[in-house]
């Protein structure tokens, strides 16, 4: 379902409005449904319900999708340790390239409430919009080829957060000591489209401490 052409807030809240009223609804023969930035793609079983019955039933629920069907946001705090090296490995070239001293490079990200607008690329990875035009900076001329996973990255537009380790172009400010895919928990994934996540800056002493505390499986994210 294409539900627009632009990368939006409003075009996407379309989109997991749709979504939202899909599973509330419960369609006959819905297996899984994957919110884009601009479309939902809706797998089916046709053993249940035909191609032309569901588009249809679909077709009526989509206007319908509007901001007021959603249920209340979730907030996600994510603690990001900016001020190690190894772990923000590209904060100081990041401020360079944008005129800007890494403190405040750290105080703009860190003070932005940002969207999540899907999950995707690699399982728990979320694409965030609302960071701070100010830092906006064109993605890295080559890809790096491994990025660790919790590293927090901006390029573009978009900020992001890796789940795994993987390619990626972004620049590397921080990282987070939450594991924002564990396959083998009752919910793989930490952040959900529709989450309004900001970072809370913190040092190395206390990454490590969070990152004993998710290895036991003690820690509890901070959640509202």
């Amino acid at each position: 379902m294409e539900l627009g052409e632009e990368i939006s807030v409003e075009v996407n809240t379309r989109v997991r409005a749709l979504e939202f009223l899909i599973q509330q609804k419960a369609l006959t023969g819905v297996v899984e449904t994957v919110p884009t930035y601009s479309s939902l793609l809706v797998y089916y079983d046709p053993r249940e319900i035909g191609y032309e019955a569901l588009c249809a039933s679909i077709a009526e629920l989509a206007p319908q999708a509007t901001t007021g069907v959603l249920p209340p946001a979730r907030s996600v705090e994510l603690p990001c340790c900016y001020d190690d090296p190894e772990l923000g490995f590209d904060l100081t070239a990041a401020a360079e390239r944008l005129a800007l001293s890494a403190d405040d490079l750290v105080r703009l990200h860190a003070g932005a409430e940002y969207l999540v607008y899907f999950i995707g690329f690699t399982p728990g990875l979320p694409y965030m919009t609302g960071m701070p035009e100010r830092i906006n900076i064109p993605r890295l001329d080559t890809p790096r080829t491994k990025t660790p996973p919790g590293s927090v990255g901006i390029g573009g537009i978009q900020c992001c957060i890796y789940s795994v380790e993987s390619p990626g172009g972004f620049w590397i400010l921080g990282r987070t000591p939450l594991a924002l895919y564990a396959p083998d928990a009752a919910e793989p994934t930490l952040l959900r489209a529709g989450d309004r996540v900001r970072f809370r800056p913190i040092d190395r002493t206390e990454f490590d401490a969070i990152s004993r505390a998710v290895a036991a499986r003690t820690y509890r994210p901070v959640i509202s």
